[in-house]
């Protein structure tokens, strides 16, 4: 690591040269053109003014000066100068249909708006935006950049260490879909069920996607279920791809904690090429390795004598000699390789075809919790000291405990193949769309401590083998022949989508568009290896049993259609409606209207948009049926059980088949422009979702015990059930703000300033929770207190990002504080007259660009440059909650019971507002040819 650093180093070495200057205007045939991009590099460029004017500093020599504008054909033209000289270059672009088809494609099907102009809120970003946060993947870049995105590594990894949730808007992974150049990414196959953000949903894995190859991200922050189909209630993100052919750039990066681990390196090639007449590829290959970056707690010798019904004095001598009980959390080592592609090219004048296609391989290696000598201990289980020789001092074979490995693999892929064409005013556009997502796992240095599959290999406590299969069940039987390494199985989500799309600018202020898609899904639960299941499988991460794997498939069609109509030059409205059908669950029927107004020679924009969305259940949702191994506080890990809609299981407990939730969003802004350099944009969102799709709580048996619900959990040997259900009715609103100020004078350079926050006024259930009667009348809920505070409060209340550029010759300085608020749960086995709250905090990213020359760029970034970590508290209810924070031992108790005896002390051990690694290193080099 330290020799990679010092080869990165010599880069840095300067390259002063004397700054020169290109300066002219950029003209379309309407006048000039304000706000276009005018660059000799990715990192050396400026922008036009008002008068379409320019400037830009460069050493001598000679030099491609591209202009880019959205919706406008790239230029780029070659430009000598002399030392001292200061050129002059004026430079005429024409408008590029086929781009302005492309431009915001979120928020209308049928006549693109810049971000300004449209009738619902879109952020737009740059790639310059994404690298420049220095963030090692897309979706933490997202995070530091929008205020209404939240994405963070959970506390206990296991299959969520793949891929971390991310919502918008407070509303889970679920309910944002994801598009790549317009067309819709498949989900993860990964479905989380640990008591975290994001609990009982799926997503895309949006981490995958190599931040190189984007060239911008659009984020539509209003529900588009009109537009796009299922799962955009709380918004859409669009990512374009690159399609430069005419540089390419190397990029290396290195990186490093604040506490000397998670090393962390990687290198991307992008590039592109010509294609024929008039086609184009553009590549991405990306390679990153990130080792282990490990936060464990101190852990409590009382709490962990209380749970395992242990000698207080054996615990103390383990803890003695390893604090953190030898647990391991934090960031995992993750190795991932990703390509992707972007192209097009021309098969006649008026019609293009156009493909894409990415493939991400992605190997983390986590650990469970380790297994302490007086949790599994070697009085009871003998063979242990010979499967895991440690250095205890006094046990035999100095058996010390294990602690059980998690490694997952991901395989992800995605494309796209399409054809556009033009015919008679009208535009055609087909495209065929494939994706996948593949996640297997393996558990190493376990073992299965009761399957009784294999007859006489079995010993009781005494060490004597059981050959009377009679004896079964009789007697206490451990295994003593397990597997130390087993094949778990995973999970696989397939897609296939046909989309035709078309649309015709009936006049100068009438648009339409109609069109209609056919996505074909497939869920596959793989089979895990027999040893990883049989019995109570394999300890810490029991594998997927043949009754509970297979492939499931659905099928559906929509179809839509969309009406833009400009009343005046400055009024606009918006229609679309849009209809679905499903094989599995039925027919759902959406529409959504929107409208905008310009005023004071469009220095204003007032908008609006009323809409009623859908998601349909995913597939993981009906079909996911498994032993789920999770944390029981004042128990230790414990086995429950998941029980899916469709099971014999399900029918006997009365639980319903899923249907869609269903939605209205309602959302009202005002836009500002009081010069070209000067922005603000505020918008009012307000979204209620009926028949909310979530993962239950854990059910426990009765009282009486003599219920179906207390039969189901004997015959599958479970400690409790959970399953998903339509259970909610909920609302959500708050206010997005945006406020940008470039191009300050200030010396000799420039200064820019953002403003950019989120605030949730309210994110609450919304009526009753719908129980099935069978846990209805067992005084139970399928939702509680903790389920609450992961659905609402777990995400922060409110999100401030206030950023501050400054660029002055061959350096460019930013600096950006991101605002997390308050953030609350009610973990579970908490006491009820209690709550923790996460306090607010302020993280500090650094930023120094140095653009050595015209074809290197060296940036070293210092996020969370104070070292801010989360910090949490209790707080009381009421005044039962006050008196046991003012007893020392009763706090430590509560304490012990959410952080399972302080191994998860700095964040609980359900979640928390952002990241627990302090500060991070990163220092990137990108080398331009």
């Amino acid at each position: 690591m330290k020799k990679l650093l010092q080869i990165l180093m010599l880069l840095v070495m300067p390259f002063w040269l004397h700054a020169q200057q290109i300066s002219g205007t950029v003209s379309d045939k309407n006048g000039p053109v304000i706000g276009a991009t005018v660059s000799i590099s990715s990192s050396n460029g400026t922008i036009t003014d008002v008068n379409g004017a320019y400037e830009l500093k460069v050493p001598a020599g000679t030099h491609n000066v591209t202009i880019a504008f959205v919706g406008y054909n790239k230029k780029t033209t070659s430009v000598t100068v002399t030392s001292g000289e200061n050129k002059t270059l004026n430079v005429s672009i024409e408008e590029n249909v086929e781009l302005l088809n492309e431009l915001v494609v979120v928020g209308t099907r049928s006549r693109p708006r810049s971000n300004i102009d449209t009738a619902v809120p879109v952020d737009i970003l740059d790639a310059k935006e994404l690298t420049s946060t220095g963030q090692n993947t897309f979706d933490k870049a997202l995070t530091y950049r929008v205020p209404s995105f939240n994405s963070v590594q959970t506390p206990v990894n296991d299959a969520t260490s793949l891929l971390d949730p991310y919502e918008i808007r407070n509303m889970g992974p679920s309910r944002t879909l994801i598009l790549i150049n317009g067309k819709r990414k498949n989900l993860s196959a990964l479905l989380y069920t640990q008591t975290s953000p994001g609990r009982g949903e799926t997503g895309a894995d949006i981490s995958a996607i190599p931040q190189d190859a984007i060239e911008r991200v659009e984020i539509l922050r209003d529900g588009a279920s009109a537009q796009y189909g299922s799962d955009a209630i709380a918004g859409v993100m669009n990512i374009i791809l690159k399609d430069d052919v005419d540089y390419g750039s190397v990029t290396m990066r290195a990186g490093i904690t604040g506490e000397g681990d998670g090393e962390s390196v990687g290198v991307s090639l992008n590039a592109g090429t010509s294609l024929g007449n008039g086609g184009f590829l553009n590549y991405t290959v990306d390679f990153s390795k990130r080792e282990l970056a490990n936060r464990p707690g101190t852990v409590n010798a009382a709490g962990e004598a209380a749970d395992f019904g242990a000698d207080i004095s054996d615990v103390q001598e383990f803890l003695n000699r390893r604090p953190d009980a030898g647990n391991v959390n934090g960031s995992p080592e993750t190795t991932a390789a990703k390509f992707l592609m972007n192209g097009g090219f021309n098969i006649s004048n008026n019609t293009k075809g156009y493909f894409n296609g990415a493939y991400v391989y992605k190997n983390v290696n986590s650990y469970a919790n380790y297994r302490t000598p007086y949790w599994r201990t070697v009085t009871d289980m003998p063979y242990l000291a010979d499967f895991f020789p440690g250095n205890h001092p006094t046990n035999p074979g100095g058996y010390d405990g294990y602690v059980p490995t998690f490694d997952g693999l991901l395989n992800d892929f995605n494309g796209t193949l399409g054809v556009r064409s033009e015919m008679n005013g009208w535009t055609y556009d087909g495209s065929f769309t494939v994706g996948g997502n593949t996640q297997t796992y393996k558990v190493r240095n376990s073992h299965n401590r009761n399957d009784v599959s294999s007859g006489p290999v079995w010993t009781d406590a005494n060490g004597d083998h059981v050959i009377d299969a009679g004896e079964i069940g009789t007697v206490p039987l451990y295994r003593e022949n397990s597997p130390i390494s087993f094949d778990p199985g995973g999970t696989r989500f397939n897609h296939i989508v046909g989309n035709i799309d078309i649309s015709k600018e009936i006049s100068s202020s009438l648009a339409m568009a109609f069109g209609a898609e056919f996505r074909n899904e497939t869920f596959t639960v793989i089979e895990g290896g027999k040893a990883s299941y049989d019995g109570g499988g394999a300890d810490s991460f029991a594998g997927n049993t043949p009754e509970n794997s297979g492939k499931f498939n659905r099928y559906n069609f929509g179809g839509y259609f969309d009406l833009s109509y400009d009343i005046t030059e400055d009024f606009l409205l918006n229609g679309t409606i849009r209809a679905e059908n499903y094989s599995d669950f039925g027919q759902a029927f959406v529409w959504k209207l929107s409208s905008r107004y310009k005023l004071m020679d469009d220095k204003m924009t007032v908008r609006a948009s009323a809409s009623t969305g859908f998601r349909a259940p995913t597939l993981h949702q009906i079909y996911t049926q498994k032993a789920q191994y999770s944390f029981v506080p004042g128990s230790g890990i414990q086995v429950g059980g998941l029980v899916n809609n469709v099971s014999p299981q399900a029918k006997l407990l009365g639980i319903p088949q899923l249907d869609a939730e269903e939605s209205f969003n309602f959302t009202i802004g005002l836009g500002m422009r009081p010069s070209e350099n000067f922005d603000i944009t505020v918008d009012y969102y307000n979204i209620s979702v009926t028949d909310r799709i979530v993962l239950s709580t854990e059910i426990g048996p009765t009282t009486a015990g003599n219920t179906p619900l207390d039969q189901v959990l004997s015959d599958n040997n479970l400690s409790d059930v959970s399953f998903f259900v339509n259970a909610l009715d909920t609302k959500t609103s708050g206010i997005d703000f945006v406020a940008n100020y470039k191009n300050l004078g200030v010396g000799n350079g420039t200064l820019g300033f953002t403003l950019s926050g989120n605030y949730t006024i309210e994110n609450e259930r919304d009526g009753d929770v719908k129980n099935p009667d069978l846990v209805e009348g067992a005084g139970q809920s399928v939702v509680n207190e903790t389920q609450e505070a992961l659905f609402f409060t777990s995400r922060p209340k409110t999100k401030w990002i206030l950023g501050v550029n400054y660029d002055i010759g061959k350096f460019g300085l930013s600096l950006n504080n991101t605002y997390f608020g308050t953030t609350t749960f009610r973990q579970q086995g908490m006491d009820a007259n209690l709550k923790t709250e996460f306090k607010p905090k302020v993280v500090t990213d650094l930023g120094i660009n140095y653009r050595a020359s015209d074809n290197v760029n060296i940036s070293f970034n210092v996020n969370n440059i104070l070292n801010v970590l989360p910090e949490w508290e209790f707080k009381a209810l009421n005044a039962t909650g006050e008196t046991i924070l003012n007893d020392p031992a009763q706090v430590q108790t509560q304490s012990n019971l959410i952080t399972f005896n302080q191994r998860y002390s700095q964040m609980t051990y359900d979640g928390y507002h952002f990241s627990q690694l302090g500060s991070l290193y990163n220092l990137t080099v990108n080398v331009r040819f």
